[in-house]
């Protein structure tokens, strides 16, 4: 599919027929032309080259292709090698909310993934054709992104004239503009809504030689599952990844390419966090329905998605209740490390009934798939250092399963896998036993993908809470100008600085560790469940919605997920006294000291997750402290605080 339905210097398609235009325009459309459309891409066909006739030296696109949000800019217009995105709402009287927000997203998707972009001025231009005519003021952000123009059909033409005399950058044709690469980075939701109507991961994932190609990890997990299926053999595959570097996307992806029921071949994408089941569903289902124009009734799509992406604890309760094989073949699970341990499971399971368990989670997740008689893969996906709950087993618990009861199995596994951060101090020799095991490079993904802005945010975090200093002050440098972090002790200034800072749909909103219970005296109750696919996909007016920043998530709720601007809301559950981090949590009236090692990793864990969820920027708020409250003394607060200004972390 070509990237653009028509492209062409201004001169050649101001001289061709609108009928002859409009030709090319379907010859490349892929899908059924309905006459509503028709109408609307002769009326556009015609206003732009009554409009456009006066500039030179321009070119035009028509439908040119966004697969991150599953959209088509209706026309792209260069002119003095200005970008000019136009967005057409013809037969509109109107400029509404949501149009204003549309086109202002496809000027930011091109200003952070189009190459040829990323340099220029663009300017958003709402066409509505039959609105009244508005003055709108030309004004730009830093990054070049200028505020949405509002125009109609008549003045379009006068509109641009004033704009193109006062804006110019460096020539570019057209054709080097459409051909330039696209290389975006989607979040998570956008993926899946992505793969779920049908486009390759190679469209909405990076592959610049600057970063890693996640298209290779597929493609050595798509060769593990043909030789597997060739030869009968029972693969199990370890895919680690530093957080946000696309993993959970290699998954859906996996999972997509091999759903595949009349190959025998069915694939499944399962995940134990069920905060990320609930928002990717329901994502899914309201991107159908809305894609369909209603035509999809939500309930039917839901059960769709329900299909793609299932609970593992599902999954899990299906097969205790029957012996024989699951349909699927391939089953992908997510975030793998946080697996229940043998005590934990058994602990589940006595209040199921089954009070003689004594496997492992893993364990009976891999029994599950070793019934099949002839051939079988797992997928997991491993996040060094994202345990965050009680029992949660770690990779260890995987190749204990394997060495004790599966050593028929094949092993494959990155070259990262003996990292401090997936094996929690053991050594090779014990991790890997006797086991039939293989090392790729390429089933780590190394670069963190979510931060665009910059790869190196959540290598800056790792040295923030392992205190490496010196290292974390350099890589603070790195993140300079690229992507903000910031500092404050007043909560006010914190929600303007994230408010300011989104731009069309990006979201925002207050995240926390669940264990800041005396953040509550600032409004932050990390105790009151959010429902998470309202506070991830409702609109900013929703009081249900991160962006309207009432609610607040925890590291629960956002692990896995992410937003554009984070509030992490830092309380003395995690606080820095002299040259170490201490660990806390409150019980009735007053805090005390977290003995265990392991509940140590948990909390440390759950300020990583938190501090790795923003995809461009995020901004602490540390209190001040009171006191006069004994639960929020100023030095649980201020030792926190004077160790990230050394980190040369900027205050507002």
């Amino acid at each position: 599919m070509k990237r653009a339905y028509y492209q062409s210097h201004l001169e050649v398609f101001i001289r061709k027929t609108p009928d002859a235009v409009l030709g090319e325009i379907v010859s490349n459309n892929a899908f059924a032309l309905e006459q509503r459309q028709r109408d609307a891409w002769i009326r556009q066909i015609r206003i732009l080259q009554d409009s456009l006739s006066h500039f030179h030296e321009s070119g035009i696109a028509f439908e040119y292709s966004i697969p991150r949000i599953g959209a088509r800019i209706d026309n792209v217009f260069i002119c003095r090698g200005v970008i000019y995105i136009l967005e057409f709402k013809v037969g509109e009287r109107e400029f509404p909310k949501h149009a204003v927000e549309q086109v202002l997203d496809y000027a930011l998707d091109l200003k952070y993934f189009h190459k040829a972009s990323q340099t220029r001025k663009i300017v958003p231009i709402l066409v509505c054709t039959q609105a009244d005519d508005i003055v709108s003021e030309l004004a730009s952000d830093e990054d070049g992104v200028y505020h949405v123009i509002r125009s109609n059909a008549k003045n379009l033409c006068s509109t641009l004239k004033l704009i193109v005399s006062q804006l110019n950058d460096v020539p570019m044709t057209i054709d080097d503009w459409v051909d330039s690469p696209y290389m975006p980075t989607p979040t998570i939701i956008e993926a899946a809504q992505a793969l779920y109507r049908g486009h390759d991961v190679k469209e909405i994932s990076r592959s610049d030689s600057e970063s890693y190609n996640l298209s290779l990890t597929t493609d050595i997990i798509n060769q593990i599952i043909d030789d597997s299926k060739a030869h009968g053999r029972k693969s199990i595959c370890f895919i680690t990844g530093v957080p946000g570097a696309g993993k959970t996307l290699a998954g859906l992806n996996i999972a997509n390419a091999r759903h595949n029921f009349s190959e025998d071949e069915h694939a499944v994408f399962l995940s134990g966090n069920g905060f990320l089941v609930d928002v990717l569903r329901e994502a899914l289902a309201r991107d159908e329905s809305c894609r369909s124009n209603g035509l999809i009734r939500k309930g039917l799509s839901r059960k769709k998605a329900n299909a793609f992406i299932q609970n593992i604890h599902h999954f899990r309760d299906d097969a205790i209740s029957t012996d024989t094989a699951p349909n699927e073949k391939v089953t992908i699970f997510d975030e793998s490390q946080r697996a229940w341990t043998k005590e934990q499971t058994a602990n589940f399971m006595a209040k199921r009934g089954h009070v003689d368990w004594d496997m492992s989670e893993p364990e009976f997740l891999i029994s599950i798939m070793d019934r099949h008689v002839d051939w079988a893969v797992i997928v997991c996906l491993v996040g060094g250092g994202q345990e965050i709950n009680t029992g949660e087993a770690g990779l260890p618990a995987w190749f204990d399963a394997l060495k004790e009861k599966f050593p028929h199995w094949d092993v494959f596994a990155s070259n990262r896998i003996t990292d401090q951060e997936y094996t929690r101090g053991i050594s090779i020799e014990e991790l890997f036993g006797t086991l039939n095991i293989t090392i790729y490079d390429n089933l780590h993904l190394a670069v963190s993908l979510r931060s665009f802005r910059s790869e190196h945010v959540s290598e800056f975090v790792k040295a923030l809470l392992d205190v490496d200093r010196q290292k974390a002050v350099s890589l603070m440098k790195t993140l300079e100008g690229n992507y903000p972090v910031f500092i404050t002790r007043n909560l006010s200034a914190a929600k303007k600085w994230v408010q300011s800072k989104a731009r069309a749909s990006e979201r925002y909103g207050i995240i926390a560790s669940s264990g800041a219970k005396r953040l509550k005296t600032f409004g932050i109750w990390v105790q009151n469940e959010i429902e998470a696919k309202e506070w991830f996909l409702n609109a900013t007016d929703d009081v249900r919605s991160s962006n309207f920043l009432e609610n607040t998530a925890t590291e629960f709720d956002i692990q896995g997920l992410e937003i554009d601007w984070a509030l992490v809301a830092w309380d003395a559950n995690y606080r820095f006294v002299t040259d170490h981090f201490q660990y806390f949590n409150f019980i009735g009236t007053r805090w005390n000291i977290v003995r265990q090692a392991e509940d140590r990793l948990y909390l440390k864990n759950a300020y990583r997750v938190l501090l790795t969820r923003a995809r461009q920027g995020f901004i602490i708020f540390i209190p001040s402290g009171d006191d006069a409250d004994v639960t929020r003394k100023s030095e649980f607060y201020d030792g926190t605080y004077q160790y990230l200004k050394s980190l040369n972390i900027p205050e507002i």
